[in-house]
């Protein structure tokens, strides 16, 4: 059997002692690559993701420059939408960063306060595809942003391309299932549970797993569970 590809990994952050780090511990992980040099800031972090399509990007959320992390998170996921994007903070409103960063695309949220081998974690999860967030954590997200707005026509359309199954396997997703939780618990194949995933994010016209839920949560498609 080959050896699996490393997981390649860019960083885009202006604090240098982190982002050094954090270099250096993915440089010693033999699933992990990086592919560049940490930027500082979001324009030439956005052309490297054009240039080397990273797997994950690691984004820091206040950038200097004029533009945010959370507006290169939505530049990158629309031009690169394989590439998932990781937002990470270390001040204000965590949930507030949170609903932002899911609603620019971004794969998950991480505080910079968290030990380096759950950012390395987080990395592996954004990879391969899974929710970063815990259920009560999701949840409590997932109520914000059900009462953020109103739902928009767009949001409509989407949803009611969805079938009865792809609706029921969005509801897991919001409670915190994983894809082989959700594949045990309706005994479905991994396959079949990932190829129903794949054709929510295509249907709903989002980048991960954490924009579907928001939006459908918006929509009122799936219930958050209080």
């Amino acid at each position: 059997m080959p050896k699996a590809l490393p997981i390649r990994v860019l960083i885009c952050d202006d604090h240098r002692i982190l982002s050094d780090a954090m270099a250096m511990l993915i440089g010693m992980e033999s699933d992990l690559e990086l592919v560049a040099e940490p930027f500082e800031r979001a324009a030439p972090a956005i052309a490297a993701v054009a240039e080397f399509a990273p797997d994950v990007v690691l984004m820091d959320v206040e950038l200097p420059g004029g533009t945010s992390g959370i507006e290169a998170t939505r530049t990158i996921t629309e031009q690169s939408p394989r590439t998932k994007v990781v937002v990470m903070s270390g001040s204000g409103d965590p949930d507030q960063v949170l609903v932002d960063a899911i609603g620019a695309g971004a794969a998950g949220f991480m505080p910079k306060t968290e030990a380096a081998t759950k950012i390395l974690g987080a990395v592996r999860a954004a990879a391969s595809g899974e929710s970063l967030l815990d259920s009560a954590t999701l949840a409590r997200v997932l109520r914000r942003v059900a009462d953020a707005r109103a739902v928009r026509q767009a949001v409509d359309r989407r949803t009611t391309r969805l079938t009865e199954r792809e609706r029921e396997i969005l509801q897991r997703m919001s409670e915190g299932e994983s894809n082989d939780d959700i594949a045990g618990s309706l005994f479905l194949s991994i396959h079949t549970v990932h190829t129903h995933v794949r054709n929510i994010l295509v249907k709903l016209e989002v980048h991960s797993k954490l924009q579907a839920v928001a939006l459908a949560v918006k929509a009122g498609v799936i219930i958050v569970k209080r």
